[in-house]
């Protein structure tokens, strides 16, 4: 099962010194497969993104993906981009640009238009109890979801315990996604 560690001004912060730092723990503390530079409010992102996009480098992970922004994704020649679910306008764009794509989904509707636009991966959330994510979906409804469609699902939301990553396991789920649990 793959792990997918997206970044979180909370957590990293957008200060330079520390942001380094906090990432370089995280992938020293944890496996990581793929991971996602995710800042909606600083306005250093694009100095953050280059320094993000070093250190993965540095630290041989393969799939980068840059959060909701193509150009900066294309223009770091990362692996992809994460969209969100207001983005699904903005897959075709992505693919033209040679990135793979990564869009968030909450519904059953959400995973079959992603799909249809032939995306690389879906995150599906929230699984667990997360903090302004509205009603938790549940191992049994991630386990439908994963058994309905043959995509690449990673589970997202609320995910903070080892206890919860081996729920997911049993789902057959392609991997898990998380902020807070690499922060541990």
């Amino acid at each position: 099962m793959k792990s997918y560690l997206i970044t979180d001004p909370r957590y990293y912060t957008n200060d330079i010194v520390k942001f380094k730092r906090n990432l370089q723990t995280s992938l020293d503390n944890h496996q990581v497969d793929m991971i996602c530079f995710r800042d909606k409010v600083s306005s250093n992102f694009e100095v953050l993104a280059n320094i993000f996009v070093e250190i993965c480098r540095e630290n041989n992970i393969k799939e980068i993906f840059i959060n909701q922004n193509i150009n900066i994704a294309h223009k770091l020649k990362v692996s992809g981009v994460h969209l969100t679910s207001l983005q699904f306008d903005k897959i075709q764009e992505a693919k033209i640009l040679n990135l793979k794509t990564i869009i968030s989904c909450h519904t059953k509707e959400e995973i079959q238009k992603a799909i249809d636009l032939n995306v690389d991966f879906i995150t599906y959330s929230p699984i667990f109890d997360t903090p302004n994510k509205g009603e938790p979906k549940g191992i049994d409804k991630l386990k439908e979801i994963v058994k309905s469609y043959n995509t690449n699902i990673l589970a997202l939301g609320g995910i903070v315990a080892i206890e919860q990553i081996e729920q997911i396991k049993d789902t057959n789920c392609y991997g898990f996604a998380s902020i807070r649990y690499f922060t541990n």
